[in-house]
């Protein structure tokens, strides 16, 4: 035995055991976070049920989805209200369900605990559909007619097919109008305000001849003219496909008996999910899926889905990236092949190792202090006065984002390349020095070359920390809902100065500052899944492109 531990074998087995237990708990919170939160999506069965004295027929008729079930003690039970036996111990426990009853503009929540004890048997009606909207939640209830301008159109057995034409018919609608108002109508907002920058300039300037101001302010009014002849044509289609997409109204019946009008406007999708097929519920949970990975969000980001956020995330650690990487190798190839050896220079590493232990929350506000006030109203003064007080690079946005966690993650591309440059062998700069090649281009194009994959390491792990920062991005540049993305159509198509969403604030926003609690709960796992695969993606990305150098330079480095 004594023999066995000098050997070092337990070392071995305890490494590998942790190494083991490491792996499981990652797999295991991987797993947690999925399961959770991929069941979101899937078409649940819709349950019916009545709460309440039921002897003769009364007690309140509940309609929805269970969510989960919680088991309290019996005097927690009788403090809640709960209409416990009197003949139940103290000690024993009453089993709750939490139902998604939906219905929010009618019952004033979307959620309930009903106690089992006072439950009649659930029962599944095939008649019973899910609405998602996009205003109120979910609605759960029962169809009854379909009206068109106030008229019945459909009712009995072709009301569900009707709806499903009138629903389609809404949602090309609503992207229609989208589409006005975000591109047209986005592009007459931005050509007048630029009119009306230019002129305030022209008025300001004290050089220019009145003549010619004249001129300008007549061109100017001009074309403002014409395009508020073109903003009222569209304000016109505008009123017309709003009032078209009101043009259908679906009457249902709620629990309890109570009808209620809905406008088909305002749906997104009609299910029936106790009538579904397994393979349409597969293609339901694709759709759901899909369009919670491509839709915007809604409902205070309880509801709808997460693009911006993936696309605000992405293009920032893009961004972040092409920023980092110059700055970072060269002063690895500075600090390693050019400064010289001596106190100073072991004092700028240790400030180095010791910039990568800053709180990320420092950094933020410095990047709030110096990038955005002080860089950016700086800008502002310079090249966009007329603009003022309004600021435009003055106030948090996407390029003092990418700044910022760009310093964030500097120390750790510095660390990396100066590991893969010390551990090129001196033979190599020795034999390109004695082949007749100057120092710099032994360094450019030998050495270099050779630690490219130590340099794509230190991208690795920097793209995997910018990509899960939240704190430093609350101040520079991330908020909870975008109004446009920052690359679209329109000149200069990427706009830095515009602040984004981001999937690691947009869980802390969904998770601690969400009004409804329960709604949010699946989303704050999905979007943490989702984060988790788009980190996975670009990192599994850098790692082909580094191994592929590694494969490309093995043998001069051998």
């Amino acid at each position: 035995m004594k023999q066995w531990f000098k050997s070092g074998a337990p070392w071995i087995w305890l490494n590998g055991g942790a190494v083991a237990l490491c792996m499981v708990m990652v797999l295991g919170l991987l797993g947690l976070i999925a399961v959770r939160g991929f069941s979101h999506f899937w078409p649940a069965e819709i349950v019916e049920f009545r709460v309440g004295n039921d002897s003769i027929g009364q007690g309140q008729q509940v309609v929805g989805q269970h969510v989960r079930s919680q088991t309290i003690p019996v005097q927690v039970a009788r403090d809640a209200g709960i209409a416990v036996p009197p003949d139940l111990g103290e000690d024993e426990l009453v089993t709750r369900h939490l139902i998604k009853q939906g219905n929010r503009d009618v019952t004033g929540r979307d959620f309930a605990w009903y106690p089992e004890i006072q439950m009649t048997e659930w029962m599944a009606p095939p008649d019973v559909i899910m609405l998602e909207r996009r205003e109120w939640g979910d609605f759960y209830g029962f169809p009854r007619r379909l009206l068109e301008d106030g008229e019945v159109v459909a009712e009995g057995d072709g009301l569900w097919d009707a709806l499903q034409e009138r629903v389609a018919r809404s949602n090309a609608l609503f992207r229609e109008i989208r589409r006005i108002e975000r591109r047209d109508v986005g592009i007459i907002s931005e050509r007048m305000e630029e009119l009306r920058l230019q002129e305030r300039g022209l008025q300001r300037d004290p050089d220019i001849d009145e003549a010619v101001l004249a001129d300008r302010l007549d061109a100017m009014h001009a074309e403002r003219e014409v395009l508020e002849s073109e903003f009222r044509v569209l304000r016109a289609e505008l009123d017309e496909l709003h009032a078209a997409n009101r043009r259908d109204t679906l009457v249902a019946m709620i629990a309890g008996g109570e009808e209620v009008e809905i406008s088909v406007g305002d749906i997104v999708r009609a299910t029936k999910n106790n009538d579904m097929s397994l393979a349409s519920k597969l293609r339901e949970y694709m759709y759901r899926f899909w369009h919670f990975v491509s839709g915007e969000p809604r409902e205070a980001n309880t509801e709808g889905g997460i693009f911006p956020a993936i696309f605000g995330t992405v293009t920032m650690v893009l961004l972040m990236s092409l920023i980092v990487s110059p700055f970072g190798v060269l002063a690895a190839i500075y600090l390693r092949e050019y400064a010289k050896q001596g106190p100073l220079l072991k004092l700028i590493r240790i400030s180095v190792y010791n910039l990568a232990g800053v709180p990320s929350i420092v950094y933020g506000v410095f990047g709030l202090g110096f990038f955005v006030y002080t860089l950016g109203g700086s800008l502002d003064e310079l090249f966009y006065s007329d603009r003022l007080p309004s600021p435009t690079f003055g106030s948090p946005a996407l390029i003092w984002a990418s700044l910022t966690l760009a310093l964030l993650t500097l120390p750790v591309v510095i660390v990396s390349t100066e590991e893969g440059l010390a551990r090129i062998p001196s033979s190599v700069r020795q034999g390109s020095l004695a082949l007749g090649a100057t120092k710099s281009e032994t360094l450019w194009k030998v050495v270099v070359p050779l630690a490219t994959p130590a340099m794509m390491t230190g991208m690795i792990l920097a793209i995997a920390r910018a990509a899960g920062e939240v704190a430093p991005l609350m101040l520079v540049g991330v908020v909870k809902l975008a109004p446009t993305l920052p690359v679209d159509g329109t000149f200069p198509f990427v706009h830095l100065d515009r602040q984004i969403m981001h999937l690691g604030f947009h869980i802390y926003d969904v998770g601690f500052q969400s009004p409804n609690v329960e709604a949010a709960r699946p989303l704050v796992y999905a979007t943490a899944l989702i984060l988790v695969i788009l980190i996975i993606v670009l990192n599994m990305t850098a790692i082909s492109v580094r191994n592929r150098l590694r494969e490309r330079y093995r043998a001069a480095s051998d």
